[in-house]
Order: structure tokens, then C-alpha cells, then sequence
């Protein structure tokens, strides 16, 4: 993601336009929780106060909420469903902090650990070895 300044100033001098955006109309889209500029040597602070968030043109943005979840609703898959619910709650900050350690405590069910390499590729591709066989 581009600092909050640089979009605007960008877009106003590509269009010869000193409107906002360059009267430009825009669609952005992304979780912009997880879409902080890159500032070197800066702070978590930094970042935060130069994403697009935190910019006076943020007002002007209208906001659109998707509400499915597609790659779930189309797998019918209870555990993604679950996994992608954890994340929201997460990314909402709905998880308790633990005051003495400022940490949150994931669910059991949160993720699965494996011990290799193979069991990792297994557990995400399930059929990526039966299907190479069948294409060979």
C-alpha cells in the first residue's frame, strides 16, 4: 500500500487536477489491516499514520463490506468456515488480551502442526501426488 500522500498527489498531478484524487473516481480494494505502507527505518506509529486510514481523504472514501466468504461457501468447508471466522474475530479485536502478557490465546483448533515438509504438502494439497501420477 502507497503512503496516504502519495495516491492523492499522484492522481492529482497525472490528471492535471487539483480535486481530491485528481476528481478521479477510485476503487481500492483489500483487508486494510493488512495493507500497511512500507516505511524504512520507521515505527509500527509510522505506518500506521501513513496509511490511507489515517488520511483526511478517508472520508471521502466510500466503504463496501463483502460478506461471504466465497472460498468457503463454495467448498462447503466447516473448517475453513471456522478458520476464516477466527481470523475476522482476530482482525476485529474481539480476542481477550491477557493483561500480564498483552498476548491473545489462539483456539485449539486454530491451526494444525505438522513435523515435516511432506506432511505440510500433504495436508494442504491432499491430492497433489495422486493427481501427478494420473498426468504422467
Amino acid at each position: 500500500m502507497a503512503h496516504k500522500r502519495a495516491l492523492n498527489r499522484t492522481l492529482k498531478d497525472l490528471r492535471n487536477d487539483s480535486r481530491c484524487f485528481g476528481g478521479a473516481m477510485i476503487l481500492l480494494s483489500g483487508d486494510f489491516r493488512q495493507t500497511l505502507p512500507i516505511i524504512p527505518r520507521s515505527t509500527a506509529a509510522d505506518e500506521i499514520n501513513a496509511c490511507l486510514k489515517s488520511s483526511n481523504l478517508w472520508r471521502y472514501v466510500k466503504k463496501l463490506q463483502l460478506t461471504t466468504n466465497m472460498r468457503v461457501a463454495l467448498l462447503n468447508d466447516t473448517s475453513a468456515k471456522d478458520f476464516s471466522e477466527q481470523l475476522l474475530t482476530i482482525g476485529n479485536g474481539q480476542v481477550p488480551v491477557d493483561e500480564s502478557s498483552e498476548l491473545i490465546s489462539f483456539p485449539n483448533n486454530f491451526c494444525n502442526f505438522v513435523s515435516s515438509k511432506d506432511e505440510l504438502i500433504n495436508n494442504v494439497f491432499p491430492d497433489i501426488i495422486s493427481n501427478y501420477k494420473n498426468n504422467e
